[in-house]
């Protein structure tokens, strides 16, 4: 007999287990055929920075949560309403997050002796009563993978491996995913190793049948699509849109794209996701170090490409001199900081917005820099672009900012129309000038940019090098009234940005006397407790920075509108610092340094106490 099925209207699921039993392509394949579902949804990946911490061990827990819905949402949930432990360090460093009266399904048979101690537990939790208050389902999920899998050629360990795709079975029948494109998945990605695809097929269908005929689950659950804008979409994390973004500002610039990088958590993703694209002319390459990679990007700006470097907190950093020599040679520059916990090496693998003054000041003397930020997974496509157009229309280095809870983080994006996407102007100077010496340095009357100059074309051939340079000329200059004149120059060139760039947004449907100023990754984390607030009657405004220096030419306008001014962010306080010496506002700061994004019931709780 069916059981029953019952709709509901959003899920949150985290799936926590050790770094070796695939949280995360287990998390990853729920996501997908969730995506495929035509659900709306926001996913985070959680994960050690150690590549193999010992198995069982609190530091080697690995989680993905995911949060779909049948209406719009804006973050992964502040909290899970289903969690699957695999182990009891899974259980331990995740059970706190789980609300009571919450859904708890674990791995029975982990809950050993040996595995509770590592763990820390002095007895277990299964049978001692701490987890009374949860609905708990204790699942022999080893044993029935084992006992799935015993007529296939694969030895214990192997079997056992699989377990991950019995969770991800149960999961699917018990949230009515479907299932054929998972099988065909495991059949490509172990399609050199038949029976390790057989073993994960075959736990995967023993998940989803036990969850049909079990007596312990008695319904099974259904979350319809939801009403999204027309059109074709995929799931696409932070990064993997970064990359893309790139490879469409190089096909609309009509420039070859050259990425220049040192593998980093988390940035590492793009040039692994770019290196797959050489039929879009892409060239990647792997440099020895952080300063080799960002000298090969600007070089290969000079060469008449569209230069790229991708690093996090740590090897921006070691960046910091050759981006001055970009500012000095004015030539175009991308530099993704993709931001990490820090200082120093830090937590790796989680996210904190802690580069904004660095970014914005960590040059020698003054060097003004544009700088954007990204906003969620699929804007970082957008952001891509956009940074890419400013580079080159500016002859001017841009940073772009990203962080590790966008660059692994995944939500639907819809498909742009390729043909709608603005072709970027380059204006390469190709002939020399009619009399007299090619001058490298003229400037363009509105945007402040000299000329673009491909090295070796005949009559162009000018001067280059960190020295200061001479206005008009570019030769080597040292006269003091030059040099001041060229820092004015650089800065007013970026200043003037501001005239190209859109006005600040501000979403304040009832004129309120609070604004929750964001930037960055903490929009849905923001914009999702603002919601909060408003529907428990609040009056409160909210705006997002996207743009960083300059700021919208609106935004001191926006700023002094309100009577207060909070402003979020996962660092002590660095917008904060910009906003009250730009704009004289006394702004006021809600700041985290956990190595986690807010939740949005955070962000509500401060909203709430200022109001």
């Amino acid at each position: 007999m069916a059981k029953p099925v019952e709709q509901i209207d959003s899920v949150f699921v985290r799936f926590a287990g050790d770094s070796g039993d695939g949280m995360q392509l287990t998390g990853g394949r729920f996501t997908s055929e969730t995506a495929l579902l035509g659900n709306d949804l926001s996913t985070f990946p959680d994960f050690p920075a150690e590549i193999r911490a010992p198995a069982g061990s609190l530091p080697g827990v690995s989680g993905f949560q995911v949060h779909f819905a049948d209406h719009d949402i804006l973050t992964p949930g502040d909290a899970p309403g289903v969690l699957v432990a695999m182990n009891p360090a899974a259980l331990k460093t995740n059970l706190s997050d789980l609300p009571r009266g919450g859904t708890l399904i674990v791995d029975a048979d982990t809950f050993t002796e040996r595995n509770l101690v590592k763990a820390a537990y002095d007895s277990n939790p299964l049978e001692d009563g701490t987890l009374d208050d949860y609905d708990l389902y204790a699942v022999q999920l080893t044993t029935m993978t084992l006992e799935a899998t015993k007529d296939v050629d694969v030895t214990k360990r192997e079997a056992e491996r699989s377990k991950n795709m019995f969770a991800l079975g149960l999961m699917s029948w018990l949230y009515n995913r479907p299932t054929e494109n998972t099988l065909a998945f495991l059949e490509r990605k172990f399609a050199k190793r038949p029976e390790i695809a057989a073993a994960n097929i075959k736990a995967f269908n023993a998940g989803y049948a036990f969850g049909e005929t079990t007596e312990t689950f008695a319904v099974s659950y259904e979350v319809k699509p939801a009403k999204l804008k027309p059109g074709a979409y995929r799931n696409i994390t932070g990064n993997t849109a970064l990359a893309y973004g790139l490879i469409a500002a190089s096909v609309k610039s009509g420039l070859p794209l050259f990425l220049g990088a040192y593998p980093i958590t988390p940035a590492s993703s793009i040039l692994e996701e770019l290196a797959r694209h050489k039929n879009f002319g892409v060239r990647t390459f792997q440099a020895e170090d952080e300063i080799a990679a960002v000298g090969a990007a600007l070089g290969a700006s000079f060469g008449g490409s569209l230069g790229v470097s991708t690093s996090a907190g740590p090897g921006v950093v070691l960046k910091s001199e050759t981006v001055g020599l970009a500012v000095a040679l004015e030539l175009p520059l991308l530099i993704l900081d993709i931001q990490r916990a820090g200082p120093s090496t830090g937590m790796p693998t989680k996210p904190e917005q802690a580069d904004l003054l660095m970014v914005m000041f960590g040059r020698n003397s003054e060097s003004p820099v544009p700088v954007l930020a990204a906003a969620t997974p699929a804007q970082c496509f957008e952001a891509a672009i956009e940074a890419a157009r400013i580079a080159l229309k500016y002859r001017t280095p841009v940073y772009l900012l990203s962080d590790a809870y966008l660059a692994n983080g995944s939500e639907p994006w819809l498909l742009p129309d390729v043909d709608a996407i603005p072709e970027i102007e380059v204006g390469f100077t190709t002939e020399p000038p009619a009399e007299g010496e090619f001058h490298a340095y003229a400037r363009d009357d509105e945007t402040l940019a000299r000329p673009w100059a491909i090295p070796g074309t005949p009559g162009l051939e000018h001067r280059i090098g960190g020295l200061e340079k001479q206005d008009v000329t570019g030769n080597v200059s040292y006269d003091p009234e030059n040099h001041d004149l060229m820092t004015r120059l650089r800065a007013q060139k970026v200043a003037g940005i501001a005239s190209d760039i859109p006005e600040l947004a501000v979403d304040d449907p009832d004129r309120a006397d609070l604004l929750v100023l964001s930037w960055g990754g903490t929009y849905g984390p923001v914009a999702a407790g603002v919601r909060r607030v408003r529907d428990g009657a609040g009056r409160v405004a909210h705006a997002h920075l996207r743009y960083l220096n300059p700021f919208p030419r609106n935004t001191g306008d926006v700023v002094r509108a309100y009577d207060k001014v909070l402003i979020p962010e996962i660092n002590l306080g660095q917008l904060r610092k910009l906003i009250r010496a730009e704009f004289l506002v006394d702004a006021a700061g809600f700041n985290l340094v956990r190595g986690l994004p807010f939740r949005s019931s955070e962000v509500q709780e401060a909203i709430e106490a200022m109001l």
